[in-house]
């Protein structure tokens, strides 16, 4: 499915293949001085992709496109297009808790 979509994760590859690169370096402090370079500024880098994405997924629902139809453009789940939404990012742990049933109606029925 990537393949069919503009790009077709050609440029993705590109970006593999340099940090590969990086790997690779024999000097071991050459190789951790430019390791050090990339990790400054991948942090910022990586919040500007994922702004970019959330900025598409956010027109497309503006639209009424569908979570499936979203996801089957981008190459990622359902639930990861609602994520996304949602402005989720990184792993469950960060996301708010549902409340459970017992706690959204006051603790009714319980003993005190």
């Amino acid at each position: 499915m990537a393949e069919e979509q503009a790009g077709g994760g050609k440029v993705a590859q590109r970006v593999f293949d340099a940090l590969e690169a990086l790997k690779a370096i024999e000097d071991e402090a050459d190789r951790a001085r430019e390791i050090s370079v990339f990790l400054r500024q991948y942090g910022p880098k990586v919040k500007e992709l994922s702004d970019l994405r959330r900025d598409f997924v956010l027109r497309q629902r503006e639209q009424k496109v569908p979570h499936r139809k979203i996801a089957a453009k981008i190459d990622v789940s359902p639930s990861t297009v609602q994520d996304i939404e949602r402005g989720y990012s990184g792993s469950g742990k960060t996301r708010p808790r549902k409340e459970k049933a017992e706690d959204a109606d006051g603790g009714a029925g319980t003993a005190d």
